[in-house]
């Protein structure tokens, strides 16, 4: 019997349970009630509320722009839909890197608001201070390292991270940091497979990857981007499992074709 068949609510101690007897950890994002009951009815372990919301929601070029009070209320709506899985919001851009006391506040008020199980953040050692502030008022927090999209203007580039000896020794010491300031999980994104595996047998905690290869503990995908609803982005890590662009939009075509040849509603479908 799996540990994810075992538990009526996952918890941040059975993604721990899953690492240790190598059972593999799926996480998905969501934004809204609906995706967000589907995922869950399916049995979906983690459901991310990113802060991708503000390209997939609302048309972003980046994760930048949406705000702690955008992101409590996708949050709002997806822990409404959730009887099971564990939920995690995004802290925001903007609402952590000041100083530690700004990212417990905009952690608490996502936990208060939205009834959120936890919070993710981006970053290395230089927010190790805030981790641990917000661990220590009993707010469960999930690690970022590697490509961090709100660093996207640092970067210059969403190319792999870390392919370099010096950049992945430093991602390798700044994972040891915030499991040492009290993460309970690590994302990885888009780095070399054999680095994430490295990261994933030095770690304790569970490592969750997006592009970093199958040596990790779990994986994560973007809803849009899993389910087709994209059609723009294909990096190597993603894996479409359905095309929704296409099946919407025939269906959407067909609709409107109903309506003008009258064909919509039909006898039937009147009172």
């Amino acid at each position: 019997m799996s540990v994810h068949g075992e538990v009526k609510r996952v918890t941040t101690n059975t993604l721990q349970s899953m690492k240790m007897r190598g059972e593999k950890i799926s996480m998905l994002t969501a934004y809204d009630f609906s995706m967000a009951r589907i995922f869950d009815d399916a049995g979906i372990d983690v459901i991310l509320v990113g802060d991708s919301a503000s390209n997939v929601m609302a048309g972003h070029e980046t994760t930048l722009p949406i705000t702690l009070d955008q992101m409590i209320y996708h949050a709002q709506s997806v822990v409404r839909a959730c009887l099971r899985c564990l939920v995690i919001v995004d802290l925001p851009f903007g609402s952590y890197q000041g100083n530690s006391k700004e990212a417990l506040n905009s952690s608490i008020r996502i936990m208060k608001e939205a009834g959120a199980h936890g919070i993710k953040l981006e970053g290395g050692d230089e927010v190790c201070e805030s981790i641990k502030r917000i661990v220590g008022a009993g707010v469960p927090v999930m690690g970022h390292l590697g490509l961090t999209p709100q660093s996207i203007y640092k970067f210059g580039t969403y190319t792999v991270r870390a392919k370099e000896e010096e950049e992945a020794e430093r991602l390798i010491k700044n994972a040891h940091a915030l499991e040492e300031a009290g993460i309970f999980c690590l994302v990885l994104e888009k780095i070399p497979a054999a680095l994430g595996a490295r990261v994933a047998s030095e770690l304790r905690i569970p490592v969750i990857g997006i592009g970093a290869g199958g040596g990790v503990d779990g994986q994560v995908l973007v809803m849009h981007d899993m389910l087709g609803i994209t059609k723009d982005f294909s990096p190597r890590f993603l894996r479409r499992y359905l095309n929704l662009y296409e099946e919407i939009s025939n269906a959407t075509k067909q609709y409107i074709g109903d309506v003008k040849s009258k064909d919509f509603p039909s006898e039937k479908e009147q009172y």
